[in-house]
């Protein structure tokens, strides 16, 4: 049982490894942060918590980073102000999107 306990940890003290898991978590802040500004800025009656609000924070980073590309804003290229807005819009029309299928 030692040998394999060894083994997973010299597994995840690779840096490339860290760097993933902290890529992943640094995503979910941002999209925790983005969902949320996304539904102060358009506040209503909407469905879930903390984990909706993640949800729709990432994907709508997703859908901005498409939109900025396509319009020629840019794309989400790391925790910037502009990355964030455009997180923040595609969040918006996330949200939007869902209130208009949901009437």
């Amino acid at each position: 049982m030692e040998l394999k306990l060894n083994n997973i940890c010299c597994i995840c003290e690779s840096s490339h490894l860290k760097q993933l898991i902290m890529g992943i978590l640094a995503w979910i802040v941002f999209g925790l942060i983005a969902g949320a500004l996304a539904k102060w800025i358009m506040p209503g009656n909407d469905p879930g918590g903390i984990i909706v609000t993640i949800i729709i924070g990432i994907v709508g980073a997703v859908i901005g980073g498409f939109i900025g590309t396509a319009l020629g804003f840019g794309d989400i290229s790391g925790f910037n102000i502009k990355s964030l807005l455009i997180a923040i819009g595609g969040a918006l029309v996330l949200l939007f999107g869902y209130r208009m299928l949901k009437r």
